[in-house]
C-alpha cells in the first residue's frame, strides 16, 4: 500500500483493500513512501518508533520526502534509508561513523590480457580516533565498501555478518545526457534480515557511497536494537 488515502484507508478498515489478512498466506502488510505518499503514510511507517502522534514532525518528514523525491529519491525499495530520515527529523539520529576522505583509483593495464584494476582509499572518524584504509575490489563500490568494512572492524565487527546482495542503477534525468543525476539503491541483507538504501548525485560513485553508508548506518543501528 502507498497511496495516501489508500493507506489512511487501510488503517481504518483493513478489509477495504484486503479481500484476506495477509498473514493467513504468508505475506505481511507493508506500507510503502512514494511520491503518493501523504501524512497518513509517515505515520503507518513511524508508528515503530513511536512518533506517529507528533503531527508537526509528521508534516516536516512528508516534506522532506516529497523533497528528496523531487532530487530524484525513491523510498519504496529504501526503506532504511527512509528509517535513517526519520532518525535525523527526529533528532535521533547519532552517526557512528563521519567520513573524511574517500578516494578512488582505476587503472586499465594492458599486459597483454587486459586488467582493470580497483582500489579505493577511506579515511573516517569514530570518536575521537580516524581510521585510514586502502583495499582492492572488482568495481568501485565493490572497493569502497572493502575499504569501509577495513576501517570499522575494529570498532563494529558485527559488520561481518553484513553483504551486499543488489545493486542498481538508475538514470533520473535522462535529457541531462552525460550529466545526469544518477539513483543508486543497494539491498543488503544479514542473518536476520534485508534492507535498502538508495543515494542520488551527478556522480555515480557519490550516489554509491551514500546508499552504502546508509546501507552500514542501518546495520549498526539494528544490531544496537534501535531500528524499531
Amino acid at each position: 500500500h502507498k497511496g495516501g488515502m489508500h493507506v489512511h484507508a487501510v488503517a481504518k478498515a483493513p478489509s477495504t483493500y484486503e479481500h484476506i489478512h495477509p498473514e493467513l498466506v504468508g505475506n505481511e502488510r507493508r506500507i510503502l513512501v512514494s511520491e503518493l505518499s501523504g501524512r497518513s503514510t509517515i505515520v503507518a511507517k513511524t508508528t515503530k518508533f513511536d512518533l506517529q502522534h507528533d503531527k508537526e514532525l509528521m508534516d516536516e518528514i512528508l516534506k522532506r520526502v516529497v523533497e528528496l523525491e523531487n532530487q530524484g529519491y525513491q523510498f519504496e525499495a529504501a526503506g532504511a534509508s527512509f528509517d535513517l530520515l526519520v532518525k535525523k527529523s527526529a533528532g535521533k539520529f547519532e552517526p557512528h561513523f563521519e567520513l573524511l576522505k574517500y578516494h578512488i583509483d582505476v587503472e586499465k593495464v594492458n599486459d597483454g590480457g587486459e586488467q582493470l584494476l580497483t582500489e579505493a582509499t577511506v579515511k573516517i572518524q569514530v570518536g575521537d580516533d580516524i581510521f585510514h584504509e586502502v583495499a582492492e575490489g572488482d568495481g568501485p563500490v565493490n572497493a569502497l565498501d572493502a575499504a569501509l568494512r577495513k576501517a570499522l572492524h575494529g570498532r563494529y565487527p558485527g559488520l561481518s555478518t553484513m553483504r551486499l546482495t543488489d545493486y542498481k542503477v538508475r538514470v533520473v534525468n535522462e535529457e541531462a545526457g552525460t550529466a545526469a543525476r544518477i539513483r543508486v539503491t543497494i539491498e543488503s541483507r544479514d542473518r536476520d534480515d534485508v534492507w535498502g538504501t538508495v543515494g542520488v548525485s551527478e556522480n555515480i560513485i557519490e550516489a554509491s557511497w551514500m546508499a552504502l553508508a546508509d546501507a552500514v548506518e542501518y546495520k549498526l543501528y539494528k544490531d544496537e536494537g534501535q531500528t524499531s
